[in-house]
């Protein structure tokens, strides 16, 4: 009996206009789309427009494994889409990719990071606190534009 591959490395980069197939599969997997400002192609062409180099991408083996969008408005930082693969979750990349966006934000000397996680998403909630998150008492609001 042979033991068993590690996987290949894992590499953290900014997207490319070839990832688009593989990261619209991953989001409507991973992000079912709520509105039609949430579908992936137009929140791909959004960032891509606006902030490329915050676009991550962590890639194994030439496949993409998960995503991390990160926001900067010179006042505070925001996380996006992190999410990783079903079949590789608890692995480490949503880890290496918040740490990955994280440091992207402090270089442009972002104070503060915020992100938006669903009340009843235990299990994200829990992976946030685990790197130094805290629930802060605000209210979320929005209101579409279009």
């Amino acid at each position: 009996m042979r033991p068993a591959e590690s996987p290949g490395p894992l590499q953290l980069r900014t997207y490319r206009p070839e990832d688009l197939p593989a990261v619209v599969a991953l989001w409507r997997e991973l992000f079912p789309a709520t509105a039609p400002h949430h579908a992936p192609e137009e929140s791909v062409r959004r960032m891509v427009a606006h902030a490329p180099d915050l676009f991550f991408v962590a890639e194994r083996e030439g496949v993409v494994a998960g995503t991390v969008l990160a926001g900067w408005d010179g006042h505070r930082g925001w996380i996006y889409s992190l999410g990783v693969r079903p079949d590789l979750q608890r692995s480490g990349i949503g880890s290496a990719l918040l740490t990955h966006a994280l440091e992207a934000l402090r270089r442009r000397d972002c104070p503060k990071v915020n992100l938006q996680i669903l009340d009843s998403n235990r299990a994200v909630i829990a992976f946030y606190r685990r790197h130094g998150f805290v629930v802060e008492d605000r209210v979320s609001m929005g209101r579409p534009l279009g």
